[in-house]
């Protein structure tokens, strides 16, 4: 019971926050699903892609009630690039360890924040 409230209070701030920034997956899941449900990190990755179809579906449902609000030639092509890679980078996140994976991970976070922070 505890962990399945703990898995729902998750689903919920990642979804609030897939909304409102465009991330949740990556940046709330994965540390989440690590360090609060004690998957390793490989697994985590792989719960939180599969988490993230409903997620967009729902968010993408919703934004296109706004006429223009998605730009859709953007979202198409950027969509089979992301495919794409997406199919090649799943791969290699299984050939590398878990630590590596993390220690990845964990730079891309302080980078990304800091160029957050830095640039406003």
């Amino acid at each position: 019971m505890k962990l399945t409230l703990l898995t729902i209070l998750i689903g919920l701030a990642a979804g609030l926050l897939g909304a409102l920034c465009g991330v949740g997956g990556g940046i709330l899941m994965v540390p989440a699903f690590v360090g609060l449900l004690g998957h390793h990190h490989k697994q985590a990755v792989a719960t939180s892609l599969a988490v993230i179809i409903i997620t967009a579906i729902a968010a993408t449902a919703n934004n296109a009630r706004t006429p223009g609000m998605i730009d859709w030639k953007t979202a198409v092509i950027a969509a089979i690039a992301s495919a794409v890679a997406a199919w090649f980078g799943s791969d290699l996140m299984r050939s590398l360890s878990n630590p590596v994976l993390t220690r990845i991970f964990g730079c891309l976070l302080l980078a990304f924040g800091a160029r957050m922070l830095w640039k406003g």
